[in-house]
C-alpha cells in the first residue's frame, strides 16, 4: 500500500466521522431526511428498531452491487471502506453521545455542512459513502460536465418527498431542502473551490504591451490568431488562466494600458497544469 493510498484511507476515515457526526448531532435527532440513504435510513428509523448507522447499511447492500458493476474496483473498495465507518460511527454516536434537537434551522445547516464535508473528502479520495452517492459518482463518470453537488441535489428530492409523507410535517421537508442546499453547496465549495480561476479573452490593440506586462507578472500566457468577421482582418486574441486572487491585479494591466480593450471572463472549475494544481 503506497503513502498515496494510506492518506486517502485516512482522508476518508476523517471524512466518515464528521458526515457520521452531522448526522448523529443534527439529522437523525430532528427527523431530518437530506436524501439519500442517510434520509432513508432516518425515515425507516421511525419504524424500525434498529439504528440509524445500521439502516445505512442495509439500504447500501444492493447499491454496493451496482457500484462494483459500474464502477472501478478501487472506487468500491473504499466506498466499502467508508460506509461500513459510517456504520459503526453512526451507531456508536447514537447510543453514547446526545444529540442537539433545540432547533431546527441550525440543525439543518450544521448538520448538512458537516455532511457536505465528509462527502466532498470522500469524493476528493476517489471514493463515496454509498447510498445516491454512488449513482451520483456513476452519473458523475459518465456525464463529467454536471457538478457532483447539484447531481447529488437532483437525487435527494424523491427521499424528501418520501419525508413529507412519513412525516406529515413541512417543516421537516423544508429543513430538508436546507440541509441538501448546505450540503451540495460545501461539497462544490471542497472539490471544485480551491481550484476555480478565471479564464480571460483580450481583445486590444495594444496587445503587446499587455502581453509584456501580464508576463512580467509572472502569469502564462497564449496568444490566438483570430481574424474580425467584419473587417477580416487578420487579429490576435490574447488567452490567460489566472487564479481568483490575481484576476483584478490582471484586468487592471489591461484597463491601464487600454481602456477600450475588450475582455471577456468566465470562470475554469480548474485549471490543472504549471503553475495551477497538479494533474493527477
Amino acid at each position: 500500500m503506497n503513502k498515496r493510498t494510506i492518506f486517502e484511507l485516512l482522508k476518508i476515515t476523517a471524512a466518515a466521522i464528521v458526515f457520521s457526526a452531522g448526522v448523529h448531532f443534527f439529522i437523525s435527532s430532528n427527523n431530518i431526511a437530506p436524501g439519500g440513504a442517510t434520509g432513508a435510513a432516518v425515515i425507516l428509523s421511525n419504524f424500525l428498531d434498529i439504528g440509524v448507522g445500521t439502516l445505512i447499511l442495509i439500504i447500501n447492500v444492493p447499491l454496493l452491487v451496482l457500484g462494483f458493476i459500474f464502477l472501478e474496483r478501487a472506487v468500491m473498495l473504499k466506498t466499502l471502506f467508508s460506509v461500513a465507518l459510517i456504520t459503526v460511527f453512526t451507531d456508536i454516536a447514537e447510543v453514547y453521545l446526545p444529540a442537539y434537537s433545540e432547533n431546527g434551522i441550525i440543525s439543518a445547516i450544521y448538520g448538512g455542512a458537516a455532511m457536505g464535508v465528509g462527502l466532498g473528502l470522500t469524493y476528493q479520495s476517489e471514493g463515496t459513502s454509498g447510498g445516491s452517492d454512488i449513482l451520483t459518482k456513476i452519473i458523475g463518470k459518465y456525464f463529467p460536465q454536471y457538478r457532483l453537488g447539484a447531481i447529488q441535489a437532483a437525487l435527494d428530492i424523491a427521499v424528501v418527498a418520501a419525508g413529507f409523507l412519513v412525516f406529515s410535517d413541512v417543516n421537516s421537508v423544508l429543513l430538508a431542502i436546507i440541509a441538501i442546499l448546505v450540503q451540495s453547496t460545501v461539497i462544490d465549495r471542497i472539490i471544485y473551490g480551491g481550484r476555480e480561476s478565471r479564464l480571460m479573452l483580450i481583445f486590444s490593440k495594444k496587445n503587446e504591451e499587455i502581453s509584456k506586462q501580464i508576463i512580467s507578472a509572472d502569469h502564462g500566457l497564449t496568444i490566438l490568431k483570430g481574424e474580425g468577421a467584419f473587417s477580416r482582418k487578420e487579429t490576435q486574441v490574447l488567452m490567460t488562466a489566472v487564479r481568483r486572487n490575481s484576476y483584478t491585479k490582471i484586468k487592471r494591466i489591461v484597463r491601464d494600458i487600454d481602456p477600450s480593450a475588450f475582455v471577456i471572463t468566465t470562470n475554469a472549475d480548474e485549471v490543472l497544469g504549471l503553475g495551477f494544481e497538479k494533474l493527477g
